[in-house]
């Protein structure tokens, strides 16, 4: 009983709350935030009757946001302004959408008024489409004089921009289609891409087609395209250079460690004497025994292969423009290859565990200078994959 109670308790504390934030969107202005609340409760549950509040914060909001836009609307027709058109566009969209979110919930009963909550409803489409047509113009002669008249390439983005929403809201228009790739391909920034060695060392082959292969770093810079292999009727804005400025290798080392193992283990059993020098009896009779112990020592050798490549490197790039280093990063990478292998001599029961799992392994041919340098480009790649990110040429 307790139980159910506590329940109520809070399902009724949680419709109050609902209500009130409800009531406190409407109040302060929000009333599309009011609607989107008011609806989501009544399409759960419009007749119940815990829910006759939300009916008037509905029916009280629609009237109220409705007044509102179409205020905005006049305003903004009275303005004149051709670039208000899209906010008038947006206006009647969203009173339609709201006319149509509440639509499947009527008839919304008022239980204490015995009426029908009101909502005005009205046919926007002539007015939709009109606006559209005129929006749709406006983008179009305000791209077209863009792509006419640019002055650099974010002209050419914007007109871009102008036209994929121009395409968004009415699909086919004129040759908008065209224009955008036009926009598109003008407003492009294209990157050259050069590596540069200036160390003794060979890179990998492996290495260099993996750091140049853009395609694989999920780089999504839209308005950027890079050539490792520039293409010579393009004129490229920009260059970036990859400068190796130190590959070093360490020699082959093979480190030794010496360590003595000591340890008692058991080595058989003896007879317990009493003072006669008689085997010793337990209570049942049986002979006492206890066990020997004795001492065994080992020689442990732990053997450590080690070898180390270290890669120093610079990223630049530069505005072909301008002839101006735009940025520069240190770039820097290590890898070190390490393995242990073990031997002994001696009594092996001397060791612990950990020590004879060593024993299993011997040694291995050392990597390859250029596996290493590979290696070590590993994380290089990352390195370069979050600088060309993080440099934007937008």
């Amino acid at each position: 009983m307790k139980k159910l109670l506590l329940l109520g308790t809070f399902a009724l504390l949680a419709a109050c709350s609902g209500v009130k934030k409800t009531q406190e969107a409407l109040n302060s202005g929000n009333y599309v935030t009011a609607m989107n609340k008011a609806i989501k409760q009544l399409a759960d549950n419009k007749t119940k009757k815990g829910h006759q509040q939300y009916v008037l914060l509905l029916e009280e909001a629609f009237a109220k946001n409705a007044q509102r836009e179409q205020e905005r609307i006049s305003f903004l027709q009275k303005d004149g302004n051709p670039a208000n058109l899209e906010g008038i566009y947006n206006s009647y969209l969203q009173l339609k959408q709201l006319q149509e979110r509440i639509s499947p919930l009527l008839p919304l009963s008022v239980y204490d008024e015995n009426r029908a909550a009101e909502f005005k409803f009205k046919n926007y489409n002539t007015e939709i489409v009109q606006t559209k047509n005129e929006l749709s113009q406006y983008l179009y002669g305000n791209a077209t004089n863009l792509l006419t008249n640019a002055a650099n390439k974010f002209d050419y983005r914007q007109a871009y921009d102008e036209l994929k929403y121009l395409n968004e809201i009415n699909p086919g228009f004129q040759n908008t289609a065209s224009k955008m790739e036009e926009a598109y391909q003008k407003g492009l920034d294209y990157v050259k891409v050069e590596l540069k060695n200036d160390t003794q060392q060979i890179i990998p082959e492996r290495l260099e087609e993996e750091l140049l292969d853009f395609n694989t770093y999920g780089i999504n810079n839209f308005w950027a395209q890079f050539h490792t292999q520039p293409l010579n009727d393009i004129k490229y804005d920009y260059a970036m250079y990859l400068d190796f400025k130190e590959i070093n290798i360490s020699p082959e080392q093979v480190n030794e460690t010496q360590v003595i193992k000591e340890k008692l283990i058991k080595d058989g059993f003896e007879y317990v004497l009493d003072n006669n020098g008689n085997v010793a009896k337990d209570s049942l009779g049986n002979d006492i025994k206890v066990d020997k112990f004795k001492k065994v020592k080992c020689d442990f050798y732990r053997f450590t292969q080690v070898k180390s490549a270290q890669i120093g490197a610079k990223v630049s790039f530069m505005d072909l423009q301008t002839g101006q280093q735009v940025n520069s990063y240190p770039l820097s990478s290590q890898f070190v290859f390490e393995h242990i292998y073990a031997n002994y001599s001696g009594d092996r029961r001397a060791l612990d565990n950990d020590l004879v799992a060593l024993l299993n392994l011997a040694a291995v041919p050392f990597p390859t200078n250029e596996q290493m340098v590979y290696d070590a480009g590993e994380d290089l790649k990352a390195r370069l994959k979050d600088i060309v990110r993080r440099n934007s040429f937008n």
